[in-house]
C-alpha cells in the first residue's frame, strides 16, 4: 500500500508505520490521520499483523540525520486560518477517531519514538500499548502555551501512566521530557540511544509476534477495560476469556509443546 504521508511495511509479523513529512518534523495534517486510519484499519483484520511499531522517519541532510516522532499539529496550516468552524471540529474529530483507533487496535501497538514528540505526535504515543524512547528524544504537551487544549484521550491515559500531579504538571507547563526522565517516572517503558532504538523495539516486538495471538488480544482487552472494575465483573470477564482461548488450536498446540518440550508455533485460531 502507498500513502501520502506515511510509510507502511511488513517485518515478519510486524507491521511498521513511519510518519513521513520529514521536512516537516512528522507534523500532523488530515492525510497523515486518513492515511494512519487505513493502515489500522487494513491491519486489523490481516493475520500475518501480529502487532504494529509506530515511529517516525528521518530527514536526511549533509549536516546530518534529523530525528523527529512528529512535532504536533502542522501550525503553519492552522497559521492560515483557512478553516471554517465546521472544518475545525471536522478536523479534531478526525484527529480523535484516530487516536481511538490506536488505542482500541486489537493489537499491540509499540510507538518508538525517535525524535521529538509534541502535541498531537505525543497523544499518539500515550494511545500505544508500549513506549520506547531513544535517550535524546523528548516528550511535551506545548498546548497551554499556544492557548489551545491537549485531546486525543491524554487528560485520562497520562494520569493512568503517572499520576495525577505530575500529569498536571507536564501538561500546565508543557516542559520538555527527555527519554531517561520518561522511563523514571513510568511514561516510557525503555529508553536506549538512537542508533539502537528500532533494534531494541523490532526485538521485543519479535517476542510479542511468538505470542499466542488470540490470547494477545483478549488480554489487551480485558487490562483496557481499566483496574476500577469491580472483583466479580473481573473474574467474570476472565473467565470467559480463558474459556475462548481453550477453545482454539493455539490452546491445543501450546498444550502440546509443553508436553512434548517445544516452541509452540501459533496460528491465530
Amino acid at each position: 500500500m502507498d500513502f501520502e504521508t506515511v510509510l507502511y511495511e511488513r517485518n515478519g509479523f510486524i507491521g511498521i508505520i513511519r510518519l513521513n513529512r520529514p521536512e516537516r518534523m512528522n507534523a500532523v495534517i488530515e492525510q497523515m490521520y486518513l492515511d494512519i486510519r487505513a493502515i489500522l484499519a487494513e491491519a486489523r483484520h490481516d493475520a500475518n499483523v501480529r502487532n504494529l511499531i509506530i515511529t517516525g522517519s528521518v530527514r536526511k541532510s549533509p549536516k546530518g540525520d534529523k530525528q523527529a516522532f512528529c512535532a504536533g499539529a502542522d501550525l503553519k496550516k492552522h497559521a492560515a486560518g483557512d478553516r471554517t468552524p465546521w472544518q475545525k471540529r471536522e478536523y479534531i474529530l478526525l484527529a480523535h477517531e484516530t487516536t481511538r483507533m490506536i488505542y482500541e487496535f486489537p493489537k499491540p501497538v509499540i510507538v518508538a519514538v525517535n525524535g521529538p514528540a509534541r502535541g498531537a505526535g505525543t497523544e499518539m504515543a500515550l494511545n500505544g500499548d508500549f513506549l520506547f524512547m531513544a535517550d535524546t528524544a523528548s516528550i511535551a504537551f506545548p498546548e497551554t502555551g499556544l492557548a489551545t487544549c491537549v485531546g486525543g484521550g491524554a487528560t485520562c491515559l497520562l494520569p493512568r501512566l503517572v499520576g495525577s500531579m505530575r500529569a498536571r504538571e507536564l501538561i500546565y507547563t508543557g516542559r520538555i521530557v527527555l527519554g531517561p526522565e520518561a522511563v523514571d517516572m513510568g511514561l516510557a517503558l525503555k529508553s536506549v540511544p538512537v542508533e539502537q532504538l528500532m533494534p531494541e523495539v523490532l526485538s521485543f516486538a519479535s517476542v510479542l509476534a511468538e505470542k499466542a495471538p488470540i490470547s494477545l488480544t483478549l488480554t489487551k482487552e480485558l487490562i483496557r477495560q481499566g483496574p476500577n472494575r469491580d472483583m466479580e465483573t473481573v473474574l467474570l470477564t476472565e473467565s470467559e476469556a480463558i474459556l475462548a482461548c481453550m477453545n482454539t488450536e493455539d490452546w491445543r498446540e501450546g498444550i502440546s509443546s509443553f508436553a512434548e518440550n517445544r516452541k509452540p508455533t501459533f496460528k491465530g485460531r
